[in-house]
């Protein structure tokens, strides 16, 4: 039979509060300034503002 690792003492509150409060952290989304109109977007997206991608037009924006 496989044994599993069990700690030895209790792991207080306080203890396992902190380590699950520093892996939630929330960070900030990435954003980057679109090479066509200077709108800040998701890297990797199709620019909702003015529908280019990698400097080529892929959706036809009406205004």
């Amino acid at each position: 039979m496989a044994k599993h690792p069990v700690p030895k003492k209790k792991v207080s509150k306080s203890r396992r509060d902190i380590r699950r409060a520093a892996v939630s952290t929330l960070t900030a989304p990435t954003l980057i300034k679109c090479a066509n109109c200077g709108a800040q977007i998701p890297p990797h997206t199709v620019c909702p503002s003015c529908g280019y991608y990698g400097g080529k037009q892929i959706l036809e924006i009406e205004a």
